[in-house]
């Protein structure tokens, strides 16, 4: 089992959980982070930094995000640090359907 960020982290990303993962995991696009599968060893630290509820544990109901996961961590940059979240970050940490509205493919 693995951790998936989902849609509840676009146009805020929050990167509190960056900055606790022992491991480096997490990569950065435009409006979202990402967690690499391959790397993350499961331990769960980064869940309750995340003030939005964004990271889950793998399952079947999160099988778009495993995948969307895996192809962003190996496109985007890594990130280690935290940074500052998105402008207006909290008008939109309460939306739903984010990813149809908001996802961008290219990094910054």
């Amino acid at each position: 089992m693995t951790y998936v960020v989902t849609d509840k982290c676009i146009k805020c990303k929050y990167t509190d959980c960056v900055e606790v993962c022992p491991v480096d995991c997490f990569y950065e696009g435009n409006n979202m982070i990402v967690i690499n599968p391959e790397e993350c060893i499961d331990c769960g630290v980064c869940v309750p930094e995340c003030p939005v509820g964004a990271i889950e544990p793998e399952s079947s109901k999160l099988i778009k995000w495993l995948e969307i996961n895996k192809k962003y961590s190996d496109i985007w940059p890594n990130i280690t640090e935290k940074k500052e979240a998105l402008k207006d970050a909290e008008n939109f940490e309460d939306e739903e359907d984010k990813y149809e509205k908001y996802f961008h493919e290219n990094t910054k």
